[in-house]
């Protein structure tokens, strides 16, 4: 751990972290990079006594003022943002009235926010949203999918359908996008450029919420074909931490009231963010909460009433370890009670075998340590 730091200011934190090329990652020394990413054993796996497998990682715990609070692995840990970078990424459409002008309602904004399972409901929303905004399905930028849960993604292969866009995890958030652009004048083609407006707009705000200068955010290429963005894992935090506890030092009020309209909508609409049996959306069913999962064992959540997020990464990039994870996170920050349950009662630490059987456990092996 090298950021081990008390209390510090908002621009001394910066000053602590390495900096990055604003368009590549520098890795430095492959096997150096490699071991600082493996992180320490987070969570365990059991079955017959002996331990079966073992997930690290690492954890940051921050305050909505920047405080690092607690710590497991490196909370410095260069992390890309993936599918938690959404609700930012809706921040853009919010404030230039994408809502206001197509009529869209708070249903679509949390599709805005989704890695959706492309349940009926799910396309339901996407539908009604390209008709209002006049984007097309095929100015998407990526290539057709079948939905990514496995219920939707049975019935309709059982239904003798296929592969479309919408089905596609970020497809709100695409039209979100292609929305804004529309209103704007901007250039559809190439709105998934770094250099096109909004993509430089997106940069800027994320630099800005996480507290970095945005040539010091590192930039690559996401699933769905737009810049993902990099920074350290506590930085990660530090966004959902100001995007729900809205303090008054950051941001001017028009962007902390959309970032409240945001995690209100995905507090309202948690099946949709992203659905069904997903740990986001049993976590965004309490008021309290603002969460969302992105890919390569990325999980992000705050906690509005204690005004802290919690941001992990997992480096074997699963998601199994996520619900203890989370459970042993609460819990050591006294915050777990009825959340805790509800997690528990969804995603249970007993492994039950084909026959029913217990035959093994999840379980937690780390402490949050104060810096």
């Amino acid at each position: 751990m090298k950021e081990r730091e008390p209390k510090m200011d908002h621009n001394s934190m910066m000053d602590q972290e390495p900096m990055m090329e604003h368009n590549s990652m520098n890795e430095g020394n492959e096997a150096d990079e490699s071991g600082r990413v493996l992180g320490v054993p987070l969570v365990r796996t059991t079955r017959g006594g002996r331990t079966e497998n073992v997930h690290a990682g690492h954890a940051a715990v921050v305050s909505a003022d920047g405080e690092l609070l607690r710590f497991a692995g490196d909370a410095g840990v260069w992390t890309f943002m993936r599918s938690t970078a959404k609700p930012v990424q809706a921040l853009p459409a919010v404030l230039g009235g994408v809502l206001e002008a197509y009529g869209l309602d708070e249903a679509a904004l949390a599709m805005m926010c989704a890695s959706h399972q492309g349940g009926p409901e799910h396309l339901a929303v996407l539908e009604r949203m390209l008709w209002q905004t006049g984007v097309r399905e095929e100015q998407l930028a990526f290539g057709p999918a079948l939905p990514s849960g496995e219920r939707a993604r049975h019935e309709l292969l059982r239904s003798g359908g296929g592969p479309r866009k919408l089905y596609h995890v970020c497809a709100g958030k695409h039209i979100g996008m292609l929305a804004l652009c529309r209103l704007r004048g901007w250039p559809l083609e190439t709105y998934t450029r770094p250099d096109h407006p909004l993509q430089r707009e997106l940069l800027r705000l994320v630099a800005d919420i996480a507290g970095m200068p945005p040539e010091a955010v590192g930039l690559a290429v996401d699933g769905c074909g737009l810049p993902v963005f990099a920074l350290p894992l506590r930085r990660l935090a530090l966004v959902y931490a100001r995007l729900s506890a809205r303090p008054a030092e950051w941001a001017d009020d028009a962007v902390r009231a959309s970032a409240e309209r945001i995690a209100a909508a995905m507090n309202r609409h948690p099946a949709l963010v992203e659905g069904p049996g997903r740990l986001a959306s049993v976590m965004l069913g309490d008021g309290n909460i603002v969460a969302k999962s992105g890919a390569q064992g990325v999980f992000v959540f705050a906690l509005r009433r204690e005004r802290l997020a919690v941001a992990l990464k997992l480096a074997d990039g699963g998601e199994t370890a996520w619900p203890e994870a989370v459970c042993a996170a609460l819990g050591q920050l006294g915050c777990g009670g009825e959340l805790v349950r509800r997690i528990r009662e969804q995603f249970p630490p007993s492994i039950r075998n084909d026959a029913g059987q217990t035959v093994g456990r999840t379980e937690p092996v780390f402490r949050l340590e104060s810096p």
